[in-house]
């Protein structure tokens, strides 16, 4: 087989770097736009719609922890084939991974047929936020097909260094998703007014348009893998290998899932106007923190190449490239959320109430973000070397042994703001088993990668 070589493995890192993580940035950067949207339109139906979204954050967490997870897998197994030429492997690890996004999207069928009612009940009893509840979340899980075929499609040609068809599928998706949210939420050109069913609707709309050029695109354009499923049965040697490195992904984002549903039941207890300060900021942190993760879908697919291929150097100068990259822009947001916090709030047509409450939180929590910055791309980079236990590990003790049991004891004292505190508590911890797991993985993986090119 006449296989160029790939340029992950011959162009200088940091033009490397910033070619394949630009143009995952640029997307991502896109998608933290539609978020944003996707909330402004549905905060102008009422607050108590944007509270029923964002309670319905915990579910679509979960969703895209099955998905990212098994894309992390695929991501890491494929580039390292590529990067020991075995073209076989990376073509069986592409095949697998599309027919377990299929069962992936099975899975949250039935979950939007019977546990949304449940899953809302148990977080309120406003029957207003309830049926939009019902409304949105029945159609996000109901029709997640796009969502996961979108996924394992832009992970192909991220794998393969072709982030620039990545970015092509993300954007079209997601301005396709920006441009029917009005038109579906208010019922604009003749189509009937949907409120928050029609924010549904349109996401899942603007998924599916954008599985579809993934697929186009892959067909056509990713020459490094072959998709066939002439014959095809599950592997179940290469699915295992795929969730040995995914499920710790999956894990480390589920225990994001139930970090926001506990949250929510704690920031309800106060008001139900903090859980949706809560979902805002979530919305306007994925525009600063996005980016970052456009980073790292750039950065993983190198270092694994270059793992594969025995080139310590590029492994080296791939990890501290990225770091300083991703503090820079983590330093950026955290300047942003402290000068423009009330001009941030108000894109969710937030009332006094909602600002008094918002303006400290999105400050205070804001403090975690230069931590945060580093800690995500030494998540990655154990994820990229096979040892992605070591990023579930530093997730849970942030996320379940700090910043729920932190956030609930500050709860006591009957003093919102003392709640948000808990976010930079818990980046010091990430930050310090950050370092110590990178202490140890430089000594038993990095510094006996195989001799330089």
């Amino acid at each position: 087989m006449n296989v160029k070589e790939n340029k992950m493995g011959t162009m200088p890192v940091n033009k490397l770097l910033i070619s394949m993580a630009l143009p995952m940035m640029i997307s991502m950067l896109v998608q933290a736009m539609y978020n944003i949207v996707d909330s402004m339109y549905v905060s102008r139906i009422s607050e108590d719609a944007l509270t029923a979204v964002s309670l319905a954050f915990p579910i679509q967490q979960l969703m895209i922890a099955l998905g990212a997870g098994m894309g992390v897998g695929v991501n890491a197994v494929l580039s390292k084939a590529l990067g020991e030429k075995d073209f076989e492997k990376a073509n069986k690890a592409a095949e697998n991974g599309i027919f377990l996004s299929v069962i992936s999207f099975v899975v949250f069928f039935f979950v939007g047929l019977f546990a949304v009612d449940p899953f809302y009940m148990s977080q309120t009893t406003d029957p207003e936020i309830l049926q939009a509840g019902h409304d949105y979340l029945t159609v996000i899980c109901c029709a997640s097909i796009g969502m996961y075929m979108q996924f394992i499609f832009e992970r192909l040609m991220q794998s393969t260094g072709r982030t620039v068809y990545s970015m092509i599928t993300q954007t079209l998706g997601a301005v396709i998703n920006i441009v029917l949210d009005p038109i579906l939420i208010f019922g604009m050109f003749g189509m009937p007014e949907m409120g928050v069913r029609g924010a549904a609707v349109a996401t899942v709309i603007g998924q599916i348009i954008g599985a579809f050029a993934g697929y186009i695109l892959n067909i056509t354009k990713n020459h490094d893998i072959r998709i066939s499923f002439k014959g095809f049965r599950p592997d179940l040697g290469m699915i295992k290998v795929i969730y040995v490195v995914g499920v710790p992904s999956i894990i480390m984002q589920a225990v994001g899932s139930v970090m926001n549903y506990a949250m929510n039941q704690i920031l309800i207890g106060f008001t139900s106007t903090a859980t949706a300060v809560f979902g805002a900021y979530y919305k306007l942190q994925s525009f600063i923190f996005m980016p970052v993760f456009g980073l790292t879908n750039g950065m993983i697919p190198i270092i694994a190449f270059n793992y594969g291929a025995g080139n310590r150097s590029r492994v080296v100068k791939t990890i501290k490239s990225s770091a300083i990259l991703a503090v820079c822009i983590m330093a950026t947001g955290l300047m942003v959320m402290q000068i423009f916090p009330t001009q941030l709030l108000s894109i969710f047509n937030a009332s006094e109430h909602m600002l008094s409450i918002g303006v400290v939180a999105l400050r205070l929590i804001s403090l975690s973000f230069v931590f945060a910055g580093y800690c995500i791309i030494m998540g990655s980079v154990f994820q990229a070397l096979g040892n992605g236990v070591y990023s579930m590990i530093i997730s849970i003790v942030r996320q379940m042994v700090v910043l729920l049991p932190v956030a609930y004891l500050f709860s006591l004292t009957g003093n919102l703001d003392m709640v948000w505190m808990a976010f930079p508590i818990a980046e010091l911890f990430s930050l310090t088993l950050s370092t110590v797991f990178l202490i140890k993985i430089n000594k038993k993986i990095i510094s006996k990668i195989g001799t330089e090119s």
